[in-house]
């Protein structure tokens, strides 16, 4: 069995009979987490364990654990401080903002791959114009170069940690004001202004990230669909363009801004058929049995070959992950810089 396009939640911190059946269904080829999976990093690491049993090749797994206020785990995780502190710490000291990047990106991935989640949904790539309601202190700075140094020092951490970087949300998802999760973003900048928000894509491109996430955002002056649901971003800029190889994953499905496709089949359909490899649809389960009901069958080998580099490396448990010289200097590296207005740690 392969994995499928569609990336799926579960309700609980156990899987049920259900949940197998779904996860077993070959259009199914990860499952994303969320806060209400989480109770203890031991149940955690279980769930995942039972994830990944289901078949093989294992299923992704996957979550939203950038930090600040996207982060999913709680008790017994290391608490991040949102990634515009690191922005900060770089205005005051660049090689200090690149050790504090390094060290952030490396202990949110290895204390993931401790419970044995492959993928992490992050960096945030998008620039800081301090408009977006969603965006916010997610960004790491406004100004496109910082950006692009810090999430390549952020990414070379995480890829030290055993899982690969998913840089989001492509093209940029900085300079428009509304929330995706509730309305159609639309950015009506010309495409040469939107190309400053592509500069640190295309620097991680070029270091060699294996991921990236689309924005749900209309890019009126290119296109009339959105980017994450767009032939044109995805086919002409993101792969031929700018010559990027590695997996192409959709935003969320059941999010507002995705419902100028249709309903849930053709929303999947109008992803893939842009060239998306893997599209999240969260917190539907009615929708998902819609999905594997209608959609049909589907094989697309060179997004198994792009979607298998994702699975993590590596990682101990949390105990032992403590008691290691890298954790502890990854925590003295953030306790440094604590000093920083915003950064806090309650480890």
């Amino acid at each position: 069995m392969t994995l499928g396009p569609l990336m799926v939640d579960v309700a609980g911190t156990s899987l049920t009979s259900a949940d197998r059946d779904v996860l077993a269904h070959p259009l199914v080829g990860g499952v994303i987490l969320f806060s209400r999976n989480y109770s203890s990093p031991e149940q955690a690491r279980e769930l995942v364990k039972q994830i990944h049993d289901v078949r093989s090749p294992a299923l992704l797994v996957a979550v939203d654990h950038e930090g600040g206020r996207v982060q999913r785990f709680k008790e017994g995780f290391t608490h991040l401080p949102p990634v515009h502190v690191i922005g900060h710490q770089y205005d005051m000291d660049p090689k200090r903002g690149n050790e504090l990047a390094e060290a952030s990106g490396w202990l949110m991935a290895a204390e993931l791959r401790a419970i044995g989640v492959d993928i992490s949904f992050a960096p945030v790539l998008d620039l800081g114009w301090g408009v977006s309601e969603v965006i916010g202190d997610r960004a790491f700075h406004r100004d496109p170069e910082v950006v692009g140094e810090l999430t390549r020092s952020y990414a070379r951490g995480m890829r030290k940690a055993g899982m690969e970087a998913t840089m989001k949300h492509f093209p940029g998802h900085g300079a428009v004001v509304a929330d995706s999760h509730y309305k159609l973003p639309i950015d009506r900048r010309r495409f040469e202004d939107v190309r400053e928000d592509m500069r640190p894509f295309e620097r991680l491109v070029n270091w060699g990230v294996c991921s990236v996430m689309m924005a749900h955002v209309v890019y009126s002056d290119v296109d009339e669909w959105p980017a994450s649901l767009s032939d044109y971003w995805i086919k002409q800029v993101l792969r031929r363009e700018m010559n990027f190889r590695g997996a192409v994953f959709c935003d969320d499905l059941s999010m507002a801004a995705a419902a100028v496709a249709g309903d849930m089949p053709e929303r999947l359909r109008r992803a893939l058929d842009a060239g998306c490899d893997m599209v999240p649809l969260c917190n539907n389960r009615t929708a998902v049995m819609d999905v594997l009901d209608k959609f049909g069958d589907y094989e697309n080998p060179p997004a198994q070959l792009r979607l298998t580099r994702l699975h993590g490396r590596g990682g101990v448990d949390l105990v032992a992950l403590n008691d290691s010289p890298e954790w502890k200097s990854a925590i003295k590296i953030i306790q440094d810089c604590s000093s920083s207005p915003g950064l806090q740690l309650d480890a």
